[in-house]
């Protein structure tokens, strides 16, 4: 396995590992402080909104600043669609490096599965889906730039939030 794709896979068990966790202050820090984060929402079978000013989105943060403020929600319990918080364990799988055409030198675009098990006031449910994200190196580890999430689910039985993702 190549040095890079070990990396960024190791990269992305942390920030799932972070977000399970808690430590919301470690996970924060893998956040470039322009990262944008869209969750779009389906229009249809097939079609999802491309564009979060234009369109409708589940979640849309043009910067870190709106993770920032849910993870201030939910320390100060002014979250009451997240209290008390679920326990979580994500799983990463298939982690591609892919072509990044409009990257800033240095910035690689990464696909990858991911699975969300969740447990709140003993019901279990999942989310699951596709992740797109851009990063780009910082020191001997990386930054994510953008965190563009397909959701896959067909109904939605609970609060949908960032940890969720």
């Amino acid at each position: 396995m190549d040095a890079r794709q070990q990396s960024v896979e190791q990269f992305l068990y942390r920030k799932a590992e972070l977000c399970d966790l808690q430590d919301w202050d470690e996970y924060l820090a893998l956040f470039d402080e322009a990262s944008e984060f869209h969750v779009p929402q389906w229009d249809s079978e097939h079609e999802y909104t491309t564009d979060p000013k234009r369109g409708m989105s589940l979640i849309y943060y043009t910067n870190r600043s709106g993770l920032e403020d849910r993870v201030f929600r939910l320390r100060t319990g002014k979250s009451a669609a997240s209290t008390p918080l679920p326990r979580t364990m994500h799983q990463i799988s298939n982690v591609k490096i892919a072509a990044c055409d409009d990257a800033t030198p240095g910035e690689i675009e990464v696909k990858a599965n991911w699975t969300t098990f969740y447990a709140r006031q003993g019901v279990a449910e999942h989310f699951f889906g596709r992740a797109t994200y851009r990063l780009r190196p910082e020191g001997d580890s990386w930054k994510i730039r953008r965190k563009h999430v397909l959701l896959l689910n067909d109904k939605i039985n609970a609060v949908l939030d960032f940890y969720h993702l």
